[in-house]
């Protein structure tokens, strides 16, 4: 059975920080993510979850900001010494934070150069970091026109081509959904073809990406084939909520059967 981490970016906002720790708590959540936490000090972020019994899930690579800011820059040729200090700074929060997974953010580039940028940012990542876990996540085009890893073959094909056991796929159902269409068992195809690479999963409903329930989204279908690939990895609610965060959690109570 996955288990439910609560993405701390998007969650429980109307709190600080450190008290959105004991909010997914008393939500029912074991394990949280946080996409940038650098504006935070490790101390404070470690006692919070400690003291909470939590999980640090996933961070990712740090962009010069979160709001209008680049989305990293992993594929960008010329920018791979910024990425590198990027990557290494994430390293040392996820260290220190024993932290499961470090997303790996593409940025924005196109072509043949990108993707051998990408590619040899990944095989050195992975080579710095022998012990974490790595994860690329495929991004729809919509919400982030121009973000160079936009394909669930495509990012198939670079993890082959990189080759290392510490590097994975992130799965998240609200891009996956848009990338493959809304066709009926289309989300369910694309998780069947592609779940033996996944190292994590994200959900949000569509359109909106709101709370995992209604929409176009089948998430029962949806987490029943994740619970028949024998995936048992975390599973981050990673949505923006329609009012507060706990209005919205009644979807939890449907999907503990995963």
């Amino acid at each position: 059975m996955a288990r439910f981490a609560a993405n701390l970016t998007f969650l429980f906002t109307e709190l600080p920080m450190p008290q959105r720790f004991a909010a997914a708590r008393a939500a029912g959540f074991d394990g949280v993510e946080i996409l940038f936490p650098y504006d935070f000090t490790v101390s404070e972020l470690s006692q919070a979850a400690l003291r909470e019994g939590l999980e640090f899930v996933m961070l990712n690579t740090p962009p010069p900001n979160w709001a209008g800011g680049p989305r990293g820059f992993a594929a960008e040729p010329g920018r791979e010494d910024r990425f590198r200090r990027d990557f290494d700074r994430a390293l040392r929060f996820a260290q220190a934070l024993r932290v499961r997974h470090i997303h790996i953010m593409a940025g924005k580039a196109e072509g043949p150069q990108a993707e051998a940028t990408f590619i040899d940012n990944l095989r050195w990542a992975a080579a710095r970091a022998p012990h974490a876990s790595l994860v690329i996540e495929p991004a729809n085009s919509v919400d982030l026109p121009g973000y160079f890893l936009n394909d669930y073959n495509q990012a198939s094909e670079i993890l082959r081509e990189v080759g290392a056991s510490n590097l994975g796929l992130l799965f998240d159902a609200y891009h996956a959904h848009m990338i493959a269409g809304a066709s009926q068992g289309a989300l369910e195809l694309l998780w069947n073809e592609h779940h033996p690479l996944v190292r994590h999963v994200q959900i949000a409903g569509c359109p909106g990406r709101h709370e995992p329930r209604g929409g176009d989204i089948d998430f029962a279908g949806f987490f029943q084939a994740v619970d028949s690939s024998g995936y048992r990895g975390w599973v981050s609610a990673e949505y923006s909520p329609r009012t507060t965060t706990e209005a919205g959690l009644r979807w939890i109570k449907g999907a503990v059967g995963l």
